[in-house]
């Protein structure tokens, strides 16, 4: 089950004093912003971010110690030969 979208509600007159605040929020958070005007909403959300998947991954230092030393191991003594 997905998780519920969080979203911010604003009155007009109160995104008109905050509008700089409110919308660099919505940028940091990715969280859209709702604002309610004569009891209608419109909606502020961010623009998805473009770019390759493979852009978008996140470097894991998997490998204990220095991947270097991986490459000069010598696994001939644990090496059977069948």
């Amino acid at each position: 089950m997905s998780k519920k979208e969080q979203v911010m509600q604003v009155k007009a007159s109160n995104l008109r004093k905050n509008i700089y605040r409110l919308l660099d929020r919505v940028l940091k958070t990715g969280e859209p912003l709702e604002i309610e005007r004569n009891g209608r909403f419109l909606k502020v959300v961010p623009e998805l971010r473009k770019g390759s998947r493979l852009s978008r991954i996140v470097r894991h230092d998997c490998i204990p110690g220095d991947p270097e030393e991986l490459v000069h191991l010598d696994w001939s003594g644990e090496w059977s030969g069948k």
